[in-house]
């Protein structure tokens, strides 16, 4: 059986999932050209390239918004703050806003303040006819965070607005992320413990225990790793991705190594790379 591991020894993002699959040897043209059904294709850029983390070479996978992205100013900073702390797609943000707030050019957004609501996402989802695995994987993955978001805030799931999960850029990661599984053939799915880090971070709300509540939440079930990191590791994104799709969680699987990926998160620390291995190879 084909088998994905996810060896997050450095946490999990979006983001990252997707650098280690291309890593790995996943096409990211066919993914962006499956990811124009969305017609979202206007409000972002893709790029990925190879990086070296702490002398390993992995792959950086960013979602560029483009000035027709439908965030705000306000959100997008929001956005930032809510994953600027973790190996999360904000470094697009940050870097457009250093080179001039170039996505405040908003266009009206599809509701207050440029988020997006699950039901509009699941609607979008449906709406670009990916194939059965895809639309499912996504599906559940957007279920697993709308529902970890509705529980925190006390809303029933049609009225989760995600401003974190909604922004382009999330969408992109957790739709691209299922693309990329089902063009690799994945039948399985297994999972190391996740490693959350610890401190604090600052979101719109506030300021945030480390794991953040949304991510604990969608973490429920799965067991999280220890270690002293002070820094926020698994985004909810990330969490999701691996909470939905792998089957068990724990050391490496006895398993013919085929291929392997390095994901590269937007943080450096000093004593460890900070990626995402992806394993992929046959299991029994």
């Amino acid at each position: 059986m084909r088998t994905l591991y996810f060896d997050c020894f450095s946490g999990i993002s979006g983001d990252m999932v997707i650098g280690a699959l291309i890593d790995a040897g996943a096409d990211p043209v066919q993914m962006e050209e499956e990811l124009k059904k969305l017609n979202m294709d206007e409000e972002y850029n893709l790029s990925w390239g190879k990086v070296v983390k702490n002398g390993i070479t992995s792959t950086k996978f960013d979602v560029i918004l483009t000035s027709k992205s439908e965030q705000t100013d306000e959100h997008s900073h929001s956005h930032e703050h809510e994953h600027s702390h973790g190996h999360s797609h904000s470094h697009s943000h940050e870097h457009e806003h250093i080179h001039g707030h170039e996505h405040n050019h908003s266009h009206v957004p599809h509701s207050h303040h440029g988020s997006r609501t699950y039901k509009q996402i699941v609607e979008a989802i449906n709406e670009a006819h990916f194939n059965e695995t895809v639309t499912n994987m996504s599906l559940s993955i957007f279920k697993k965070i709308g529902e970890a978001e509705g529980h925190i805030h006390g809303l029933p799931l049609d009225k989760v607005h995600f401003h974190e999960v909604g922004a382009v850029d999330s969408i992109i990661d957790i739709i691209g992320a299922a693309i990329l599984i089902d063009q690799l053939g994945i039948e399985s799915v297994q999972s190391s413990a996740i490693p959350t880090g610890s401190g604090h971070i600052h979101i719109d709300h506030g300021i945030y225990p480390v794991p953040a509540p949304a991510t604990l939440e969608i973490l429920k079930g799965v067991p999280i790793a220890s270690n002293d990191i002070r820094s926020e590791l698994a985004t909810p994104t990330g969490a999701a991705i691996a909470a939905v799709l792998a089957e068990t969680f724990g050391s490496l699987p006895a398993m013919t190594v085929e291929s392997i990926g390095y994901g590269a998160g937007t943080k450096t620390f000093e004593n460890h790379p900070n990626v995402l291995r992806v394993i992929i190879g046959g299991t029994q």
